[in-house]
């Protein structure tokens, strides 16, 4: 009995270990002359997660180009360091994508027991014109240069928390006002990841099952051709030490 309790214990404290991972993260889309691309890791530390790794526990990412006649899906083919996006998207379309099966966690809170999730998402623009959301939380240009609004649900969120980073690693932290807006300066000649959190305490649905706490961070990624020369990107991060085999 002993045994097993710590063996619950262990996997308790392997799944919140790997969930808190998981949302210091974020997705982001990149879109060049090579093609379009979704990453797991960290922008402005230059990291992107990999296979085998933490990679492997996106099981069922999803892709989508946004055009003027609609929604089209857009196949995902996993690489090394990325998932390759089957599409492209031209100025006034976006790219967009999230992953709706990342493993949920429980947490005790009292004599509760409380069901997590984390909801992931990603938009690419190759420019500022405005866009309706389509994400959970969603975060889009509005039109008008260096703003944009966040919005959860379809409706504005309210002083949101937005953090802006340049591939150098430059970042700051903005806040929205009472409609999600937030104006922004961009000085560098850079691609950006504009990322917005927002933790639901009031019960969630993902992929039709209910949760108690839905912790939700999107993406907003773009590049300008115009601005000051910026620094080069911090050297990627060393991967992690390879497990030792057990005896």
């Amino acid at each position: 009995m002993l045994m097993i309790k710590l063996r619950k214990a262990l996997l308790g404290s392997l799944l919140l270990a790997a969930a808190a991972g998981a949302q210091a993260h974020q997705i982001w889309i990149e879109q060049d002359a090579a093609g379009a691309r979704l990453y797991l890791g960290e922008f402005a530390d230059n990291l992107r997660e990999r296979s085998p790794g933490m990679l492997d526990k996106f099981v069922q990412p999803t892709a989508s180009l946004i055009t003027a006649k609609g929604e089209q899906p857009a196949a995902l083919g996993k690489q090394v360091n990325s998932f390759v996006i089957a599409a492209r998207a031209i100025p006034g379309e976006s790219l967009i994508a999230q992953e709706l099966g990342y493993p949920a966690w429980e947490r005790k809170q009292g004599d509760r027991i409380e069901r997590h999730v984390w909801v992931p998402a990603a938009r690419w623009v190759g420019d500022f014109a405005a866009r309706t959301p389509q994400l959970s939380l969603d975060l889009v240009p509005t039109g008008q240069p260096g703003q944009f609004q966040v919005f959860y649900k379809g409706q504005p969120l309210p002083e949101a928390k937005v953090d802006v980073a340049a591939a150098s690693g430059w970042s700051r932290e903005v806040q929205a006002d009472k409609n999600g807006l937030i104006s922004v300066a961009l000085p560098w000649k850079s691609a950006y990841v504009l990322e917005a959190k927002h933790t639901d305490k009031g019960g969630v649905e993902r992929a039709g099952q209910k949760f108690d706490v839905g912790i939700y961070v999107t993406t907003l990624n773009f590049s300008l051709p115009q601005g000051l020369e910026s620094p080069p990107p911090p050297p990627p991060p060393p991967p992690p030490p390879a497990a030792t085999p057990a005896n």
